[in-house]
């Protein structure tokens, strides 16, 4: 009877047991990713961290960098993008510099080992061009290629807001170019120009249509600085109208949408703040504020989320050195 009930005893003590943070121990079928720069580090490179639900997060590898820019006219990696090919590939874009036309680009199959990186001079073809800003990748399956979309300033065009930011040298538009094996692009052309300076666009499927969210970039003679939502019929367009801003009077940038279940979330950098934010919605009308109840990196800046399966997390965590630091320190 003693030995019955010590062993029902032992039982229920370890069912009790909390999982220690970090652990892998039964990890859900479907995790999230999120990759990033710190603030005020953008020589420092990649880092990334993970969660279970998409509101709590922790950071991987004890905050240290997967991956340390070597490439661009400045060599920085701000505003790191990664997305995941139908081929299970992770393809990584960034932003090599405040200035230049250059993007960076790298590739893994496992997330700690990465292929060489490159620049890729997308547009070269415009020398007006005064930068290369927040570059982002998506799959066309309709039309079996890569587009890779970001801002940029070309100098003489859309002179009508020249004046919505810092002149002329910060009047942005969104183009793109498209590859199939990321050895080999299409000239750039202007993807999106709803009228306005705007920054930051991130392309996300819905059924049979397309969402961009983007940041409008307008400061005068009113200041927006928030994100709105355009649908689309491909990732080329036609686009509707923007919505009305979804992140309020935040000075919001660096959007990342996801869907999760039947819920849209779109999670966006509050830069003045030093803070992450959450807007969700069920309708694509109406969004409602959660970013009380997420917690992220401190000091995490404009990058992606995005859902993967259990095991890339397993392989994340066993190949995780611990912190040397206090990177990880959450904020909000």
């Amino acid at each position: 009877m003693l030995l019955r009930l010590s062993t029902a005893l032992l039982a229920f003590a370890l069912v009790a047991m909390p999982v220690k943070a970090g652990s892998s121990t039964d990890l859900p079928g479907t995790c999230y990713l999120f990759t990033y720069f710190y603030h005020q580090k953008a020589d420092d490179g990649l880092h990334m961290a993970w969660s279970r639900d998409g509101f709590a997060w922790e950071i991987l590898n004890g905050g240290r960098p997967y991956l340390r820019p070597t490439v661009g006219e400045a060599k920085l990696m701000r505003d790191p993008c990664l997305y995941q090919g139908p081929d299970g590939i992770f393809r990584l874009v960034w932003t090599t510099s405040w200035k230049g036309k250059t993007i960076g680009y790298a590739s893994s199959s496992d997330l700690i080992h990465w292929s060489e990186q490159k620049a890729i001079p997308v547009m070269e073809g415009e020398p007006e061009t005064q930068n290369c800003w927040a570059p982002e990748i998506i799959w066309d399956d309709a039309k079996q290629h890569y587009t890779i979309f970001w801002s940029s300033t070309v100098l003489g065009r859309f002179r009508e807001t020249d004046f919505s930011n810092k002149g002329p040298e910060g009047n942005h538009r969104i183009y793109s170019t498209t590859t199939k094996d990321f050895e080999t692009f299409t000239p750039a052309k202007l993807m999106y120009d709803g009228g306005f300076n705007v920054i930051d666009a991130t392309l996300a499927k819905n059924g049979t249509e397309w969402l961009m969210f983007v940041k409008n970039e307008t400061a005068h003679p009113d200041i927006e600085k928030n994100i709105r939502m355009i649908r689309a019929e491909t990732p080329d367009g036609p686009f509707s109208k923007a919505s009305v801003a979804i992140t309020g009077a935040y000075w919001a940038e660096g959007p990342s949408a996801i869907k999760v279940g039947d819920e849209w979330r779109v999670y966006f950098d509050k830069h003045r703040e030093n803070k992450y934010g959450l807007v969700v919605s069920r309708d694509l009308a109406r969004w409602d504020d959660l970013s009380e109840r997420t917690s992220f990196p401190k000091n995490a800046r404009h990058g992606t989320i995005i859902a993967v399966t259990r095991d890339v997390i397993e392989r994340l965590l066993a190949a995780s050195k611990p912190a040397d630091d206090k990177p990880g320190a959450t904020s909000n």
